[in-house]
């Protein structure tokens, strides 16, 4: 059994995708010859809660912590909500205050690479005399926040343990690294520090071929790629929507509004009266004004349903009874490495993929693969529209149904196998 040291932000009861990871990288763990150590900050501000997911912590595992001091907590008594969409990793489209300006400038020029890295320094000498009293075989950490990767960088670098540095998203080529109001010399910055950890990192995981890709021409070191999956659990009891459902589960801000998407809605709510009326759109999680103006603008608004944040029970649930499911990406070049988690939860759902994204997105090579549903970049309003009223057809029939392939390689037990032997080999 070999010990494995996982240094992450995100862990329950912190909700979101984040934390899903490696939550379940640690449940199956020990069927894979790894014994899992896990660093978390004492006192972190989370911004989302799913207290849910304490219970699916293993009592089996060792967790350590070290207080962090969070200047996020101070910032958000100037704006509480635009506060929390930053520690979300989240900038909207939405017209901002000089204030808020300021706070993106200081977020990006004064906390680089982002408002974890006061967390380091004393995590290293925290984490140093831990090891030198619990020996471990291997660290590993997962960012962003990618300051913990600076983290491991200074402990490899002063014991010479092996290190596995997971992206869960890329670091300067994410979407919203444009936003963050950065001089050249943070930009540089943040360049050098990306360069450093990927070259000092034994291994590099990431989570979609495109982010491979994109690494490949800054490092050396190897680089896997293994994405998030789905996990095993009862399948909810629960009967399919009467109505013709499409649901998004997550957050759908500014710049992910599908505006040609509720356009092709409207027309064909214009043209099938009967369409009108058997429509329902359900939200689950953050939904910006300038998404519901859009759906207002598209005399949609009155067949929506918001249903703010969900647990992540609630949002299986959803996932099983909603006629369609909805996945939308920016459609933005920067995203195209970008993979959903809950597309994963979707795959096993048995219920038809609505998806709209970039063109060269990821997540069309998932989709296609599984036979799961149909993947559409923003351009393609014809092939769109054709594809909501072959399955309103399917609908009215009770035939509305997919037949799944090639899943198992997305289940997280398989997927910590493949981490497992990142780390035994």
């Amino acid at each position: 059994m070999k010990r494995a040291l996982i240094i992450t932000y995100y862990w329950p009861p912190a909700g979101g995708p984040g934390v899903q990871r490696w939550l379940k990288f640690v449940k199956y763990f020990n069927e894979f010859g790894i014994e899992p150590i896990v660093y978390i900050p004492e006192n972190p501000n989370y911004p989302l809660v799913d207290k849910n997911l304490i219970s699916e912590v293993p009592e089996i595992i060792e967790i350590i912590k070290h207080p962090i001091k969070e200047p996020y907590k101070f910032a958000t008594l100037l704006s509480k909500k635009k506060t929390k969409q930053m520690s979300s990793g989240i900038i909207s489209k939405d017209e901002i205050s000089r204030m808020e300006k300021l706070m993106l400038y200081v977020r990006g020029n004064f906390f680089i690479p982002d408002a974890r890295i006061g967390w380091v320094k004393p995590s290293v000498q925290f984490l140093s005399e831990y090891i030198s009293k619990n020996p471990v075989d291997a660290l590993i950490t997962t960012g962003p926040p990618h300051s913990l990767h600076l983290i491991g960088a200074a402990l490899k670098k002063n014991l010479g343990i092996k290190w596995i540095a997971d992206f869960r998203d890329p670091w300067t080529t994410i979407h919203y690294h444009k936003s963050l109001r950065l001089n050249k010399s943070s930009e540089k910055k943040h360049k050098e520090l990306e360069a450093d950890v990927l070259n000092s990192a034994d291994i590099v995981v990431v989570t979609s071929p495109t982010t491979k890709k994109e690494f490949e021409a800054i490092t050396k070191s190897p680089i896997s790629v293994i994405t998030n999956g789905f996990d095993t659990f009862k399948k909810p009891q629960v009967s399919l929507d009467k109505k013709f459902s499409i649901s998004h589960i997550g957050s759908l801000l500014s710049e992910r509004n599908p505006d040609i998407l509720w356009k092709i809605l409207n027309e064909i709510c214009e043209e099938y009266p009967s369409f009108k009326e058997d429509l329902q759109l359900k939200f689950a999680g953050a939904v910006s004004e300038e998404v519901k103006n859009s759906l207002l603008r598209y005399n949609l608004l009155e067949s929506s349903e918001f249903l703010g944040y969900v647990s992540h029970t609630e949002a299986i649930k959803l996932q099983h009874l909603s006629q369609v499911l909805l996945l939308v990406e920016i459609n933005s070049p920067e995203t195209r490495a970008i993979i959903p988690g809950k597309l994963f939860e979707y795959l096993v759902a048995n219920r038809p993929i609505l998806s709209l994204g970039p063109e060269g997105s990821d997540i069309k090579n998932i989709v296609d693969e599984t036979e799961t549903g149909k993947f559409f970049n923003y351009g393609e309003a014809e092939q769109i529209k054709n594809q909501i009223l072959e399955y309103y057809g399917q609908f009215q029939n009770g035939n509305l149904i997919v037949s799944p392939k090639n899943l198992e390689k997305f289940s997280r037990k398989e997927l910590t196998k493949q981490m497992a032997s990142l780390i035994l080999n």
